[in-house]
Order: structure tokens, then sequence, then C-alpha cells
């Protein structure tokens, strides 16, 4: 019996569990939009309901009694799928909409069916592939629905030409009579291409029921035709005749009221790299095309025109918007069909308050770039909004424009997060969360509800390493890559204050730079001097730079001197949690732990027993790699070590390791406060099992788990990193790739 109940009491310590599960709530940490939005879709049936497609964190619907977007993938396990093609919303059900989504096009990609508003999805799998983050993202819309009879989709595909669906989006096959059959995906792995960029259905070429015979189609990709029409519900097409010149490229479309289809053109996919663009307007009874580029006569390079939106209660109103013009974007406002435009940029003023990183260390918000999802409210002339590469920018104030005096745009953002996170650590004391951020640089989170960035001495566009003195948190260190918004040219600094003042540092540069060259500015992807991560011992006293070299100071970057006793392959230097003078390093060559006593000055090795002897695939690579070596809080000597899909555990300082029964293969992991009446800390662990990727808590030393987000919060599984909150038991921070920080903590 006794062999028996130990048997049942081992496969309990390594049973990976479920329960708890329900029993956490989740939400995000403000930050406030943070990434590219392609599209701005409104519904044509409802006031105040509108839609917005993001190329990496989902679908977002507006709520306009909350005053707040909601997100609407939370759910979608598939990380493929947070890249959105394309949004069309039922053009007679205001209930309905469809999507078309996946971020890449080495992936299988799906179009999505509701009728709740996107509340819950079906999800249709496709065998056409997608590019919701690829270029020429900010086309379309691709997918459309015919408003005679709403059984009948079109999707604009990227690689496999126009596809159709007759039963509502279950099922979708080819459109064989489309001339154009697309480029195709030979090879599996081929440069993206923008493919067909929109499909516009004539609303008065049919009756309700019967389906519309008229159908414009926009083709992106390099060739003699990029304007398809049919006439006869899709049986046959033919290119549009006096169509602009073939080095143009449509990306938007809209049809008003009068016949009249209003498309906007660029030079190259985008929503980058444009050259040249225009603007045309094609009178569809006549065949007549007529050139209102707004600026035309001005010397190019003048990048090109992507967003677009007709004033549906405004005839011969519109707007259309540059991209990536020299001199910054703007959009362009006309009232008599494009004869003449009115530059909405120069009457407009930006109040980003709310979301203060939107000033990038200057006095005034950007008015912004990339400028592709463009829309006028259908129901209200005034109400405007428009995306950027960084935020979503809303105004009641268009009409404005008419008298000619100023108008004030927000963030239109609250609810939408839509960023990806590098790294964020949990402090002892001072505050809740500090965050690194790519494109955004960081956050110091005082308060988790507000939007708290870091812009100064210096500002980064990619924080990539964050870290803490665990005997004096107020000593906070971190490393990223320089914005061009503010100098000087460092990549690193430190606090003293808990985040809420910075001093820059300087470590040793190569031979030959006395600062960081502003050709190497922006984004080092690699750069092992100008890019290297940093930490600080557990008393604060000393920083150590991983340079190919590694280097340490001990007085605030006064002075370097380089660390000693380190192989080539050492992954990143950990400080102990307890002892300032203790610090490891993971041998990843000869699998043993290094340590120092002294400060950093000099490592030697242990002879390390219990690790596999074949570790060097763990060893982190990329600044942005997870380390394989952590150090418990507050325990000298307590290390834990990822290694060949296990976790293995040393309390003697990396002399011997015991591999933990975890059942779990863990990517990332962090210590928060223990439970009540528990003697260690709790971790918690990004982690995978049977295919599963999921946030799990150990309250007994990783001896078992719990899954502790559920099928309800899976966010496309696309986790990237965990902090615990010391001072809270079962808070958790966990950094995603296109849904920002997500906030977990057990239900009350």
């Amino acid at each position: 019996m006794a062999r028996i109940a130990a048997f049942f009491l081992a496969a309990l310590l390594l049973t990976v569990g479920r329960a708890g599960a329900s029993d956490y709530t989740w939400r995000n940490v403000k930050v406030g939009g943070g990434g590219y939005m392609p599209g701005l879709i409104f519904s044509p049936l409802e006031r105040g309901l509108a839609y917005l497609r993001s190329d990496m964190g989902g679908i977002y619907r507006w709520d306009d009694k909350a005053q707040r977007w909601l997100p609407l993938q939370d759910d979608q396990p598939d990380a493929n799928l947070r890249g959105v093609e394309s949004i069309a919303p039922d053009p007679v059900d205001p209930n309905t909409v469809y999507a078309a989504v996946g971020a890449y096009h080495s992936f299988p990609a799906a179009i999505l069916r509701s009728n709740n508003r996107g509340n819950k999805w079906d999800v249709v799998p496709v065998a056409f592939r997608m590019g919701g983050n690829e270029e020429g993202r900010a086309v379309g819309e691709r997918l459309a629905v015919d408003p005679n009879d709403t059984s009948i989709l079109y999707f604009g595909s990227r690689y496999d030409g126009l596809q159709r669906s007759t039963d509502h989006g279950k099922t979708w096959s080819k459109v064989a009579s489309f001339p154009y059959a697309g480029l195709g995906l030979s090879p599996p792995n081929a440069p993206p291409h923008t493919g067909l960029a929109f499909v516009v259905f004539d609303p008065k070429s049919g009756k309700a029921g019967t389906g519309s015979s008229t159908i414009f189609v926009g083709v992106a990709d390099p060739g003699e035709h990029h304007l398809y029409r049919s006439n006869d519900a899709g049986k046959s097409w033919a290119p549009v005749k006096g169509e602009p010149a073939a080095t143009l490229l449509p990306e938007q479309a809209q049809l008003d009221a009068k016949g009249v289809l209003y498309i906007t053109y660029t030079d190259h996919p985008g929503p980058y790299g444009l050259k040249d663009g225009a603007v045309f307007k094609l009178d569809t009874s006549k065949t007549a095309w007529t050139n209102i580029t707004p600026e035309r006569v001005l010397p190019q390079p003048n990048g090109g025109f992507i967003g677009l939106s007709l004033d549906r209660q405004k005839t011969d109103t519109l707007v259309v918007a540059s991209s990536y013009r020299p001199g910054g974007d703007t959009i362009f406002r006309s009232t008599d069909g494009g004869s003449t435009w009115q530059d909405v940029r120069a009457l407009s003023t930006r109040d980003v308050s709310s979301v203060p990183f939107l000033y990038w260390g200057e006095k005034q918000a950007d008015f912004g770039w990339w400028i592709t999802g463009l829309a006028i409210d259908p129901f209200d002339s005034g109400h405007i909004g428009y995306t950027t590469g960084a935020t979503i920018y809303g105004s009641h104030q268009l009409l404005n424009a008419d008298k000619k005096t100023a108008m004030v745009w927000t963030p239109w953002v609250e609810g939408v997060e839509q960023t990806a996170v590098i790294t964020l650590t949990s402090p002892a004391k001072g505050v809740s969360l500090i965050s690194g951020f790519g494109d955004i640089g960081g956050f110091v989170h005082a308060d988790l509800a507000q939007s708290m960035p870091i812009t100064a001495n210096p500002m980064f566009t990619n924080t990539n390493t964050i870290d803490y003195a665990e005997a004096a948190p107020n000593v906070i260190v971190r490393s990223g890559t320089r914005s061009q918004h503010n100098k000087p040219s460092y990549s690193l600094a430190y606090s003293t204050d808990f985040g809420a003042t910075w001093a820059p540092l300087k470590a040793p540069l190569p031979a030959g730079y006395t600062e960081i060259p502003d050709d190497k500015l922006g984004y080092n992807y690699g750069d092992p001097y100008i890019d290297a991560n940093i930490v600080v011992s557990a008393d604060g006293k000393t920083f150590v730079v991983m340079t190919p070299e590694p280097v340490l100071s001990d007085d605030r970057g006064a002075h370097w001197s380089k660390v000693k006793g380190l192989p080539a392959h050492h992954g990143w230097i950990v400080p102990d949690r307890f002892d300032g003078k203790r610090f490891y390093a993971m041998d990843f060559d000869n699998a043993v732990v290094r340590v120092s006593t002294d400060g950093a000055r000099n490592f030697r090795p242990l002879g390390t027993t219990g690790l596999p002897a074949d570790i060097k695939a763990d060893e982190p690579k990329r600044r942005e790699g997870v380390q394989a070596l952590y150090a418990t809080p507050k325990k000298q000597g307590d290390l834990w070590l990822n290694a060949q899909g296990q976790l293995y555990h040393s309390t003697d300082g990396g002399k011997h390791f015991a591999i933990s029964a975890t059942g779990l293969k863990i990517s990332h992991l962090d210590f928060g406060k223990a439970a009540p009446g528990r003697p260690n800390m709790a971790i918690y662990a990004i982690g995978t099992k049977d295919s599963v990727t999921a946030i799990w808590q150990s309250l007994d030393d990783a001896k078992s788990w719990t899954r502790i987000n559920d099928a309800s919060h899976e966010y496309f599984r696309a986790f990237r990193r965990i902090a615990a909150d010391k001072n809270v038991f079962g808070r958790v921070y966990v950094a995603t790739d296109g849904r920002g920080i997500v906030l977990g903590e057990p239900r009350h």
C-alpha cells in the first residue's frame, strides 16, 4: 500500500492542473494604443458602431455606450490570426460582421463570421494565405458583402486571385473567370505581394434578393491593368479602360451614391517606401477618369496616398491621406469632388495628455505617419477618425474646416492595447511595474490605469532590459535603442528614485567611437556595443553591462573595468538577489555555473553537477532573448535554470542542480509574493504542455502547477515575458506580442 500511495503522490506532484483558471480576472495595464492600425471601418447601418483592424493585435469594436474599444479575439489561441487583413460589416444586418485574418503568408489563415458583433466568432479555415502584418496591409477593403444578397461575399486575396462564397462565408472557391489569378506561393516563403486590393459592389446594380451585377476589383500587383469590372455578377470581367499609368498601384476605393468611384494610388505596396502616388475618380456611368490628386504640381518624390473616406451625408465631400510624404503626412478634404482641397493638418492641434508617450519627448505631438485607416462617420459629417503608426486620432470638429477654424484631435484609443512588449519587471517596492516596449520605449506604472512613459535621459525606441536592485529597489537600470527624439546618444540609463527620474550611462564603446554615431541610431539589432544589456547588484551599487567583453561600474558609470573569468558563451550575467557581491553566469559550453563573490570583477567555475552535458542550445543569442538562469529574490544562492525543456533548481549557488517535477516546458518565469501560509515565494511561468502554451502558477517551488488563464483569455498565446507582483499575492503581469501587458489577479 505504501508503494501505491507513493506512486499516486508522485503523480499528483507531476500533475499540471487547470483548476483555478476561472478564479482569475484579466485586464490590460494602461498604455493606450501603441501600434499601427491599418483600417478603421464604420458600420453603414448603426450610429456608434465601428471596428478597428490591427496588423498584429486582433480586432476591436467601438462600444459607444461605454466609450471604449473592446478586443474581440482574446479567446483566440492561434497567433497567426491576430493579423487582420480585412473587416466587412454586413450591409443589411448590423449584428453580422466578417473578417479575414492571417498575419503571415507562411501560416494558414481564416475567415471569421459573427452574428453578434464579434463577441463570438465562427472560425472558417481557408486554403488561401493572408498577410495582415506584411507589406500592402493598408489596402481595402479586400472583403466585401453583396448588399443585394448578403449570402454572397468576395475576398481579394494576396496570392490566389479572387475568392467567392455564396453561403455567408462558410465555404470559399476561386473565381475562375477573374483575369488575374495571383502570383501564388511558390516557393512557400516567397516575398509578400499585395495581390487584390479591394472589392466594391455597386448597390444600384441589383435589388434585394437578386444580388448586385456590377462589381469592381483592384489589383495592386505590378502589371498592365489594375482595375477590373464585372457587369454580370462576376460571370465575366474586363479591365476598365483609360485607367491611370500602370506604375500606379491602387490602394483603397469607395463608390458614392452618384456612381463615382474614388481610388487612392501609390507606387509601392506600402505603408512605407512610397515615392509617388495619386488620387483619381471614375465616373462609372461614362467610364471617365479624372485626376484629382492634391498637390499634384509638387515635385516628386512626394509620397503616395492611401487613406480614403467619403462623407455619406454630403455629396462630393471626401478626405484622403498622404502616406510617407517628406515633411510629414496630412489629411486633405474636398467638398467639390476633388477639384479643390484643404490641408486639414494646417488647422489641427493634438491633445495627447491622456496618452503622453505620443509626445515622443517633444513639446507637440506629431500629426502622424502611415495614415491609412481614415473614416468619416456615415451618420455625422463632423466625426472623423484616422490611424497612424502609433495611435488612432479622433475628432468631432471636421466641419471646422468649412470655417477654416482650428480643430482638436485626441487619441481615440480607450481600450486599445496593441503593442509588442519586450521586457518587464515588478520591483519589491516603490512602483507596481516597469516595462519596456518595441517602438514606444518604456513605462513606469505607479498607477496601472495610467499611461506613464519614460521620455528622457534617454528616451528609447526599444527597451531591451530592465533590472532593479533587490535590497535597494529604488535603483533601477535599463538598456535600449536611443530614440532620434532626444540626445545625448546613450543606450543605458539608471534611476535612484523608482524610475521617477533617470540619468544616462555611457559604457565603453568600440575603439574609435566617442559617442554613438547617428547612422547607428534606430534599430541596431544585434549590435554588441550599442544595444548591450545591463543588470544591477542586489545592493544597487554595481552595474554590469554585457558588451562582448562585459564591464562593470561601482560609481554610477564614472569609471568602468572589465569583468574577468568568463568564457565567450555565458548568456546573461545574473546578480544574486540577496548578496550584493555575488553574480552568476552560465557557461553553456561546459554546462557549469561560474560565480563571482567580489562584485562581478572575477568569475570562477564551479564543479556544477546535475545538469545535462549539452545545453548550448539554451544560450540566449539575441538581445531580446530570454535568459535561462534565474535567481530567487531574497535568497542567497537560490538559482533556477531552463535547459533542454526542463527546469532545474539549485539551493547552493549553482554547485548542484536537481530537476524540478514541472511537467511543463517553461519559456519564462518570475517570483511573486508567497501565498498565505506558504514559506516560499509563488512562481509564475509561461509554459507549454501538450502543445498548449498558457500562464501557470506554482505555490510549492515548482513541484506542481496550476493554469491560471482560461479559454476566454488566450491572447493568441503570444506571450513573451512574465513578471509577478512582490507585494500582492496572485497578481501577475504578462507581456504579449500584440495585446500589450495583461494583468491577472485572483477573483475576489
